[in-house]
């Protein structure tokens, strides 16, 4: 996944990457708990060597408490779909999206291919960045990213709006492999993943608020939308 890119330090970035041939990233729970405690390990310059732990008793849970000397990103945002993820991240240090991407892609690859007995490219290439220049862009990617888990329920909320709002939000309060749930106000392990003070920037959005800013927004930003501009990544 290692990419080259010209990132910048305190700028945002929308990232994003989905299987090879489509395949599926995700296959269960465990699965996605691999990855999200992988989002908290690898945003760090510390290597990452979670085998060892794990054989010995310890739980992917647990690990989100461990401490960590500097991070390379903030991380935002993030939501994980069967064959693609999404990450809203702040450059936090030079080269820190590069390293922390890198080390993302090569761990969960490395589990995946050990788990699933295959061989050969995880990712369809090196992942995809989009900057992020104003702030109202950035809450929009907060709505696009948290909202993406409707499509599982509703595969055209995208392009038709969400018909069942009541359902999609009640969804989304238990869909447990984004971020929406600590933008909800929630607490849990995974929180960790986040960096509490770009939580603020969002001040904490309510299901109404994302599908309101999702479509007053979306014609202002159709051109920046990976699903406009990448049909076939979402």
């Amino acid at each position: 996944m290692k990419r080259e890119h010209n990132f910048c330090v305190g700028e945002y970035y929308h990232l994003y990457n989905r299987g090879v041939e489509k395949r599926t990233l995700f296959k269960n729970p465990y699965d996605h708990n691999r990855f999200m405690t992988l989002l908290y390990l690898c945003n760090s310059y510390e290597p990452v060597d979670i085998g060892a732990y794990l054989e010995n008793g310890g739980s992917l849970r647990d690990l989100f408490s461990r401490k960590r000397k500097n991070t390379l990103v903030d991380i935002a945002a993030y939501c994980l779909m069967p064959n693609h993820f999404h990450i809203l991240v702040r450059e936090g240090s030079e080269k820190g999206i590069s390293i922390f991407m890198q080390k993302l892609g090569t761990a969960y690859a490395t589990y995946f291919n050990k788990k699933y007995k295959r061989t050969g490219t995880l990712f369809e290439g090196p992942f995809k960045a989009k900057h992020v220049d104003t702030e109202p862009y950035l809450l929009y990617l907060t709505a696009y990213i948290h909202l993406n888990p409707v499509k599982l329920i509703e595969p055209e909320w995208k392009e038709l709006g969400i018909r069942n709002k009541k359902s999609s939000e009640k969804y989304l309060h238990e869909y447990a492999y984004s971020s929406f749930l600590e933008y909800a106000g929630g607490i849990r392990p995974e929180s960790s993943v986040l960096t509490n003070p770009l939580l603020d920037f969002a001040r904490i959005r309510r299901f109404s608020d994302l599908v309101e800013e999702w479509s007053s927004k979306t014609p202002l930003f159709t051109n920046a939308i990976p699903g406009k501009a990448s049909p076939s990544l979402l």
